[in-house]
């Protein structure tokens, strides 16, 4: 795509492969379920959000299905299958696109859509039906100056006397005898036969898928096929000379390069554009058809270019919706009751530093931690026969001999035992207020499960009156965009 100049030398296609608009054969869900129309109505709603945000704003001139548009299409009844025809047709937007602009559309058809042979044998109405709505299921139609042939590749293997399979061939033939230049473009649902462990390119996400092909006992009828057989690849390569194929079916991304005698060919197989059909990374193709014609088809490179678009990857945005959720409970369950109060925490936290900084603040502590370990008390009398109790700083410690005491007239001092009275006074201040506060301890009622319960009630009753208000703001909200890309436009 990087490679165009100027936009009027081609003409824009948007591809688009297994969109299977879910019904009851999606899920193992009872039909018309709430679970099974919860499935339904997101799935469907990602892929008109895909079209309207992502596909129709590159405004392709032509958009092309490869195939199973619906799920269950071969076994729905009448009135199930016109009810997924009609979401179909909202989905894509395919009512406005009809209406009111020049877009082209076209179909191919899938084995969800008309089954394989076994099934075309038993219920030939399931063809008629897809035709009816979808017009031929073997066609070609040009776009600018390149042709896209488009083939029931359901039918390719089935048996040769068959009237579906020999209508097929029948149109292979007819268009291999056109001998002219113009580029071809082979559509087919399911892709042509590759090897087993196939490396299919950066893009694909899932394990290859190897080759199965299921038949029937009886008539050795088509059940199931994952890639058309390695004959029939070659002839459809050999017969047709496409530059390119576009296959789907797989659901993955897978690019490979097959050789026939005209030399290699490129295979692009489109993953779905639908998140719920076990491809993580749903997608698109831009495909720019060139309008200039080109005499050698040797040297047609340019005249068709391709470009793979990938979608959101919706899973992981409702695992992320899921956390967000979680994470939103916790916090609303575990909040303090009275709140954090950061300001009044941060002014507290201040203030302790600025004291610790003051130098006034460490003297002042020193202070009053030594005030009473440097003194003792003395207790004097006086002449008239008073005793007063004097606070006096200790001096530092001296070896003094018992004969050097003083007596003085009228005074009289008794260190030791007015400090062992301080002493044991102090004790038994301690002692008392040890017993009062054990008794008052004793005193208290015991914490019972009674206050744990309304805590817990408090908690989830504040809990739920807050999923209340983000509810009546956000849901109101949601509902506005859900209809706003649901409604037609």
């Amino acid at each position: 795509m990087d490679r165009i100049e100027n936009l009027s030398d081609y003409v824009k296609v948007a591809v688009l492969a297994d969109p299977q608009v879910m019904d009851r054969t999606s899920l193992h869900l009872p039909p018309k379920s709430l679970g099974l129309e919860i499935a339904e109505f997101y799935t469907d709603l990602f892929m008109r959000r895909a079209i309207l945000a992502s596909v129709l704003p590159f405004q392709p001139d032509v958009i092309l299905f490869l195939g199973d548009n619906f799920d269950g299409g071969p076994i729905l009844s009448d009135e199930e299958w016109q009810e997924s025809l009609s979401r179909f047709r909202h989905i894509f937007n395919l009512n406005m696109l009809e209406r009111s602009t020049n877009t082209q559309v076209y179909y191919l058809a899938g084995n969800h859509d008309v089954g394989y042979e076994a099934f075309h044998s038993r219920m030939p109405e399931v063809i008629k039906r897809y035709e009816k709505e979808f017009r031929s299921r073997n066609y070609q139609f040009t776009v600018g100056k390149v042709d896209f042939i488009a083939i029931d590749a359901q039918t390719l293997d089935g048996n040769s006397q068959g009237k579906l399979t020999s209508a097929t061939w029948d149109f292979v033939r007819n268009i291999s005898k056109d001998v002219s230049l113009t580029p071809r473009v082979l559509l087919s649902h399911i892709p042509l036969y590759r090897p087993d462990r196939t490396y299919c390119g950066p893009h694909r996400s899932s394990p290859i898928i190897n080759q199965k092909v299921s038949r029937t006992n009886q008539n050795q009828e088509i059940l199931y096929q994952n890639y058309i057989t390695e004959k029939s690849s070659q002839y459809l390569l050999d017969m047709l000379r496409p530059v390119l194929i576009l296959s789907g079916h797989d659901h993955d991304q897978c690019s490979v390069t097959h050789l026939s005698k005209h030399g290699q060919v490129r295979e692009h197989t489109l993953g779905t554009i639908s998140w719920q059909q076990g491809n993580l990374y749903p997608s698109f193709m831009l495909l720019s058809a060139s309008n200039i014609a080109f005499h050698n088809v040797s040297s047609t490179d340019d005249a068709i270019l391709t470009h793979l678009c990938f979608l959101p990857v919706q899973t992981y945005i409702y695992i992320w919706y899921l956390f967000q959720f979680g994470l939103t409970l916790l916090v609303l369950l575990l909040w303090p009751a009275n709140g954090i109060g950061i300001s009044r925490h941060f002014s507290g936290i201040m203030g302790y530093i600025r004291g610790l900084s003051t130098p006034n603040f460490f003297r002042h502590s020193e202070k009053e931690k030594n005030e009473d370990e440097n003194c003792e008390y003395e207790m004097v009398w006086d002449a008239e026969g008073s005793m007063h109790l004097i606070k006096k700083a200790l001096k530092a410690p001296t070896k003094i001999s018992s004969e050097k005491a003083s007596m003085e007239r009228g005074n009289a001092v008794i260190r030791p035992t007015a400090r062992k009275q301080t002493s044991q006074e102090m004790d038994a201040s301690v002692s008392v207020n040890v017993q009062v506060g054990l008794d008052a301890m004793a005193k208290l009622p015991p914490r019972t499960n009674k206050s744990t319960t309304k805590m817990v009630i408090r908690r989830l009753v504040r809990t739920l009156r807050s999923l209340m208000v983000i509810a009546a703001v956000n849901i109101p909200l949601y509902m506005m965009l859900l209809f706003k890309d649901w409604i037609d436009k």
